[in-house]
């Protein structure tokens, strides 16, 4: 750093990495680049100027980062606890925003924390029964937990630096902060889950699991409370970070007159190919995995429905995603150090209301229920994954054997075509040659085809003012996250989260102070 800036390195009060990437364009060399913020007591802009002038390929420019900032406290009253419904990234982050003001917020969460969650979803991997209430997407931490723990996201600036910063201050690793693609593990995440728990309970706010909401109490557009299933809890302030899988919670939502759109969302399959395979394809030489790990990818096919590539996981696993008996749907996950000798990334398409139909608000979740219901139907039951080999899937002929997969309760192959909606079908049949053309024929050569995927995002939307974040024409209710259609992963929940709070933090006076 000092040679670059040609300086002393003594004269460096102190330095940070902000971003570090691969850039991958020539695969016979390949480079790490840093951008780096340096704070320096002479000149900026003659420092800038000696930069730009070094021989070393670099871009140097004064750098003023706006800070983190919690608006100032409102002055409306709040004579109960404000509640959080919902323990995923958004309730999280809110709930610790929140806490750490002095608003002592209550988190209901209708599954198990997390050290009881594993054990459930390790007894549902090793072939046991669906626990409808602690399973790969609900409990602590909502569906993230066991969601391979990426960390990217498309937003930037102080809000989405702060969500990192309390992930590396939380059991995660440093350089989550400033990796062009940070990865936690899904082994890692649940300590950091209990980590933020505890924060949260040591600045006074509560969570209480295995309280399921089953009602919201409300009078001539007001927020009173909710009606769980461990009774009735008053208040006037109530944030539904519901997740995107909470279709009973959804329903009631709708019943009781909160204010609901439906939306466009992703349903796809899961690919599955050897991780050496595309290790060879992105990396060629074999020595740089062991410097670089895992490779990853992203593709995208255009066409009259785009086909992308989703949540992929280098070295890792296909799981079951299942909330619902009777229902069964793909997701993935990776480790940390993802050893797993499969890759898989989801293959999806975006689905609008002109696919699924504009009769009922909730038709986007009545398709994804038809399409898991006959992918459950033909797993005989036992959550089983239907699987087809890629080439036969292209040639319309069933896979007569089981290929090999990572998916641990088994699998069944079939004509994966017979568990999609049409237009999915289509997208793959038309998409997957053109992406296969571009890797060479390593795209799908090995490959599988696993699903259906259909939790990609939330089927519906709940409108909410852009400044107070409040539901029209509901006092006190705030929808935040993926299950009311404003995130698209951990980090963009937890952000949504933060914002939220932020704008409970604006109109409320800290609970301690009412």
């Amino acid at each position: 750093m000092a040679r670059v800036l040609d300086v002393r390195p003594e004269d460096i009060q102190q330095w940070r990495i902000l971003r570090k990437s691969l850039d991958a364009r020539d695969k016979r060399d390949l480079a790490f680049v840093y951008t780096a913020e340096v704070a320096l007591p002479a000149d900026e802009a003659q420092l800038v100027a000696r930069a730009k002038s070094h021989a070393m390929p670099i871009q140097a420019e004064v750098y003023v980062e706006p800070p983190f900032e919690v608006p100032p406290v409102g002055g409306r009253p709040l004579v109960e606890r404000p509640v959080i419904v919902g323990s995923g990234p958004a309730g999280l982050f809110a709930a610790l925003i929140l806490a750490e003001n002095g608003y002592r917020p209550l988190v209901l969460e209708r599954g198990q924390a997390v050290r009881q969650r594993i054990e459930d979803v390790r007894q549902l991997e090793a072939g046991g029964p669906l626990n409808p209430e602690s399973n790969y997407l609900f409990g602590e931490g909502g569906a993230g937990t066991f969601s391979d723990g990426k960390l990217t996201s498309r937003g930037s600036g102080p809000d989405v630096r702060r969500v990192l910063e309390i992930f590396a201050e939380n059991k995660g690793k440093p350089s989550i902060i400033y990796d062009h693609r940070p990865h936690l593990g899904s082994n890692r995440l649940p300590a950091v889950v209990k980590a933020l728990r505890q924060r949260i309970e040591r600045a006074g706010g509560e969570l209480r699991f295995n309280c399921r909401v089953e009602d919201l109490d409300l009078a001539d557009g007001v927020v009173r409370g909710v009606v769980t299933s461990s009774g009735y809890i008053a208040a006037s302030c109530v944030m539904l970070a519901i997740g995107h899988s909470a279709r009973d919670t959804i329903e009631m939502l709708l019943r009781v007159g909160v204010p609901m759109i439906a939306k466009p969302f992703q349903f796809g399959v899961r690919i599955e190919q050897p991780q050496e395979q595309v290790n060879r394809f992105q990396y060629g030489d074999a020595t740089l995995e062991h410097k670089l790990g895992a490779a990853d990818y992203s593709v995208i096919a255009k066409g009259t429905t785009d086909l992308f590539s989703f949540c992929m996981c280098a070295g890792g696993q296909v799981i079951p995603s299942l909330s619902e008996p009777g229902y069964f749907c793909t997701n993935g996950m990776s480790l940390s150090k993802r050893g797993s000798p499969f890759a898989n990334s989801g293959l999806m398409i975006t689905l609008g209301p002109e696919d699924f139909g504009h009769e009922h608000v909730l038709a986007g979740m009545q398709l994804q229920r038809k399409f898991e219901r006959l992918a459950f139907e033909v797993s005989r039951d036992e959550y089983l994954s239907p699987i087809q080999r890629a080439d036969d899937f292209l040639a319309g002929r069933r896979s007569v054997d089981k290929p090999p997969s990572s998916y641990e309760r088994g699998v069944v192959p079939l004509q994966l075509a017979d568990v999609l909606p049409p237009q999915v079908v289509k997208a793959l049949l038309t998409g997957l040659p053109l992406i296969n053309r571009r890797w060479n024929g390593a795209f799908l050569r090995n490959a599988t085809l696993v699903g259906p995927e259909a939790r990609g995002s939330s089927p519906v939307r709940m409108p909410r003012d852009a400044e107070t974040f409040e539901s029209p024409g509901i006092d006190g209710l705030y929808p935040v996250g993926e299950g009311c259609g404003y995130a698209g992963g951990i980090v963009s929940a937890a952000v949504d989260g933060v914002r939220a709070a932020k704008a409970i933090i604006h109109k409320y006076a800290p609970l301690e102070r009412s």
